[in-house]
């Protein structure tokens, strides 16, 4: 079963901009590791005052994180990173806070039209 996970970065906003250019685009090789990871469906958006707010889906976080902390490529990416973060202890892909799902349309659609 899909796991859709939620999580939020925070940039210092004076480097937002150099933030988003970096990722336009990502390096094509961390790209590929992400996808290796199994995670898909990935965005992230910036809310304003640099929060970040990211979204993916997976069939198992947990093995998708163990891939990327094991990745040589991730960890260049996220050492490269690390200084855009504000109050953020060890690498983004690892210590990012998760928020849980209070809605999702199409669970909820599926569960309403089997119910009928």
């Amino acid at each position: 079963m899909s796991q859709r996970i939620c999580f939020a970065l925070r940039v210092t906003p004076e480097r937002l901009d150099e933030y988003i250019a970096r990722h336009s685009p990502v390096w094509p090789e961390m790209l590929e590791e992400i996808a290796a990871s199994g995670r898909r469906d990935y965005s992230i958006f910036h809310l304003g005052d640099g929060l970040l707010v990211g979204t993916y889906v997976t069939d198992d976080d947990e093995a998708a994180q163990a891939y990327l902390a094991q990745s040589e490529v991730a960890a260049r990416w996220e050492e490269s990173m690390a200084p855009f973060f504000v109050g953020l202890d060890g690498r983004p892909d690892q210590a990012a806070e998760t928020h849980p799902e209070v809605f999702h349309l199409e669970t909820q659609l599926a569960a309403a039209r089997g119910a009928s």
